[in-house]
């Protein structure tokens, strides 16, 4: 079979492949992608954009739950957990055409399959188990993705125990659920689920729930989902689970004592595991470590021409820092001089209510860093339009170096956060100082004010507290 030539061939077409795919064709190279499933990958089908439907979802059902607290007034409030899903699955839809189309306009070769290597610039395309093709790249990125991890002994089944492919298309809402697992997948399940009206337990083997948050934001976020009624047990695992008819029995230990818990069904949210097998790996130098592919800041793995980016380019996986992966790697390819991947500077985001975002560092780490610190926190009580939106529980902590004035991290949680950090997100990455940040005027009224009033509490100079 005759070997079709490109410049670039990009395995996957998630966040991180089409972007790159899009940013390598507008810098003149022939470019394809390839996708044995769904162009936009996971985030876009099965991630965070449907996941994002379905809290939007459940964020008007838990407004039209309290319509008196805006002077209103509503009877019969109900939902059809078909028609929620059907919305989520509709959005997605529409966003993975839109994928099509870009990658049409920008004249990218899409080829369905499965993409494996056989050996440096060469790829083999397979559908069903039948070879479709041989195709040749100087350029070949890696942009394969993650799956969620399975423990063992508490592997999903797709019935009873789910991952977050099930947790999506529910056809009914349990009325109980274990969440294995607070990271932001689990949590933002947790979220959905309780606002829908399951009883939601949460087990977290750390001490902590969002481990990768600042603890004080954390602990808040954990206020307030025991507040909405989610039991939360940390420092303790899922030992078993013993699956019934319709049930499943988890033995919960956490150290001191062993709980059996009975629920109708159960989310793995354990993290995920890069894709790196069956693709070739084997065929070239490439090297692997804890599943995900070994690179450098602009993708180079120890294979010369072939990179990673995105989720099996290792953590954090998220779909912004793939895409922007994706755009430092072609640019590189083609000779530009772009800025390796900060990662310090990439915002975390975790839609649950109330939502949590973060960028930088932690106050326990920037004190293991050995920084003197100044620390500014605000309350959304102290905000206007938090007061006037009936979100008056939140909070905005940054956190300065005491020497230099450096913004070291900032951390969120209330309503919005996730459109707000990108303001420190960007202060961050043009070093800005925090006389700067104190001079900036911020519009009124507006809940980006709290994070002026933040920074200004680091300094002693808060107005509004």
């Amino acid at each position: 079979m005759a070997e079709t030539a490109f410049d670039v061939i990009i395995i996957g077409s998630g966040p991180g492949g089409y972007v790159t795919a899009i940013r390598s064709a507008q810098l003149g190279f022939k470019t394809a992608v390839i996708e044995e499933k769904h162009l936009g990958g996971i985030c876009l089908n099965w991630g965070c954009i449907p996941t994002k439907a379905l809290l939007r979802s459940a964020e008007v059902y838990h407004l039209m739950q309290h319509p008196g607290d805006y002077g209103l007034s509503a009877e019969k409030v109900s939902f059809d957990p078909a028609a929620v899903v059907k919305r989520s699955r509709n959005v997605a839809g529409q966003l993975n055409r839109g994928v099509a189309h870009l990658l049409k306009k920008n004249k990218v070769t899409v080829i369905d399959g499965h993409g494996q290597l056989d050996g440096p610039g060469k790829v083999i395309v397979s559908k069903d188990g039948k070879e479709q093709g041989r195709y040749i790249a100087k350029h070949i990125i890696l942009a394969t993705g993650a799956r969620p991890r399975a423990l063992p002994g508490l592997e999903p089944d797709q019935k009873l125990i789910w991952t977050y492919f099930e947790a999506m298309v529910p056809q009914e809402i349990p009325k109980s659920l274990l969440v294995i697992g607070s990271g932001a997948i689990g949590i933002e399940f947790a979220s959905f689920y309780r606002t829908m009206g399951a009883d939601v337990t949460v087990v977290e083997v750390l001490p902590q729930i969002l481990p990768a948050e600042d603890a004080e934001i954390a602990a808040h976020a954990r206020k307030r989902f025991e507040k909405q009624g989610i039991k939360i047990i940390t420092s303790a695992k899922v030992e078993s689970l013993k699956k019934g008819q319709n049930t499943v029995t988890a033995v919960i230990d956490d150290g001191k004592n062993r709980q059996e818990v009975t629920v109708d069904r159960v989310i793995s949210a354990v993290g995920v595991i890069g894709n790196v097998e069956d693709i070739g790996l084997e065929t070239t130098k490439v090297k692997t470590e804890r599943g995900i592919i070994l690179c450098d800041g602009f993708g180079r793995t120890a294979e010369p021409g072939i990179y990673a980016i995105g989720d099996v380019a290792g953590p954090p996986m998220l779909a912004h820092k793939a895409e922007h992966e994706g755009v430092v790697c072609i640019e590189k390819i083609a000779g530009l001089d772009p800025h390796p991947l900060d990662k310090l500077k990439i915002p975390g985001c975790t839609y649950c209510y109330p939502q949590v975002a973060s960028v930088g560092l932690t106050e326990a780490k920037a004190k293991e860093q050995g920084f003197d610190l100044r620390i500014g926190r605000f309350p959304f009580i102290g905000n206007g339009k938090a007061i006037a939106l009936g979100e008056p529980e939140g909070m905005v902590k940054t956190i300065f170096d005491k020497a230099t004035g450096q913004l070291l991290g900032a951390h969120m949680v209330g309503a919005e956060v996730t459109e707000l950090i990108q303001g420190f997100v960007i202060a961050m990455t043009l070093k800005t100082t925090e006389e700067e940040l104190m001079h900036t005027v911020f519009p009124h009224p507006t809940l980006s004010e709290m994070m002026h009033e933040s920074v200004l509490d680091a300094y002693g100079r808060v107005i509004h507290m």
